[in-house]
């Protein structure tokens, strides 16, 4: 079972603020998933190509071609904050 303080671990890892109700809630969720993929470990696979989509997908990424891009005064024209050619990103807060 995954406890409240691990939950509450990877909400601060991915910097999430959660309720009360959502850190049970996904103590929950995050406890059957885990179940799921435990079931899944005991499944032998050594025949089954890997694969990275579960359809076949055609044409799913599109040719990687050069294109112009925004001007770089164009696209931080609206910047809240910009340092040394880019974005000034706040520093996280621990």
């Amino acid at each position: 079972m995954i406890d409240r303080e691990q939950v509450l671990h990877v909400a601060r890892l991915a910097r999430l603020e959660l309720t009360d109700d959502e850190v049970g809630r996904m103590s929950e969720e995050l406890t059957k998933i885990l179940g799921h993929i435990e079931k899944l470990q005991t499944l032998d696979l050594t025949d089954v190509p890997p694969t990275s989509h579960v359809v076949e997908v055609a044409n799913a990424l599109r040719p990687d071609e050069v294109t112009p891009s925004l001007p770089r005064d164009v696209a931080l024209a609206n910047a809240p904050a910009v340092q040394d050619g880019g974005f000034l990103v706040p520093s996280p807060q621990a």
